[in-house]
């Protein structure tokens, strides 16, 4: 029966260190070469914390399957921004382009509960919400008023 592993690592800095270390050092696995692995395919993430799930079979073989980095971490580092607002409703973070709503939304949305792109991106920007970041310069809340209004549908249109 295979081990699964499943662990949160910075992109493309995975270290044999915890969390990683001791979980995969009982199964007796060699862990830098499950870590430089991890490191070639998270380096796209940079800076994020990624989900990295390791399956590692009876003859000690691994896969891996790397996730997709949570909506705030994306929307973090579309912005621009290292952390979100002490004071979301009060003080502004940073700026999220709509576009980049858009992208964060198409990447996520095998993962969300939404199953559509108009949704996936009223839940992206739902985040931006509590991160404390503006959509296109207007607060969230405007934004996903004016999206249930229709006013991004051409956007929004499945290309």
């Amino acid at each position: 029966m295979a081990e699964v592993v499943e662990v949160l690592v910075p992109g493309g800095k995975a270290t044999a260190g915890p969390p990683l270390g001791p979980s995969l050092g009982p199964l007796g696995i060699n862990v830098k070469a499950v870590v430089d692995e991890i490191n070639k395919k998270t380096a796209s993430f940079n800076g994020m914390q990624v989900p990295v799930k390791i399956e590692v079979d009876a003859k000690k073989n691994f896969t891996l399957t790397v996730g997709i980095p949570p909506t705030t971490a994306l929307i973090k580092k579309e912005a621009g921004i290292e952390k979100g607002s002490k004071e979301p409703n009060a003080i502004v973070a940073g700026n999220l382009p709509f576009e980049a709503a858009v992208r964060i939304a198409n990447m996520k949305l095998e993962g969300m509960l939404s199953y559509e792109l108009k949704t996936a991106v009223r839940e992206v920007v739902g985040t931006c919400v509590s991160v404390g970041v503006t959509v296109d310069g207007k607060k969230p809340k405007e934004v996903l008023k004016l999206i249930a209004e229709g006013k991004y549908d051409s956007q929004l249109a499945v290309k």
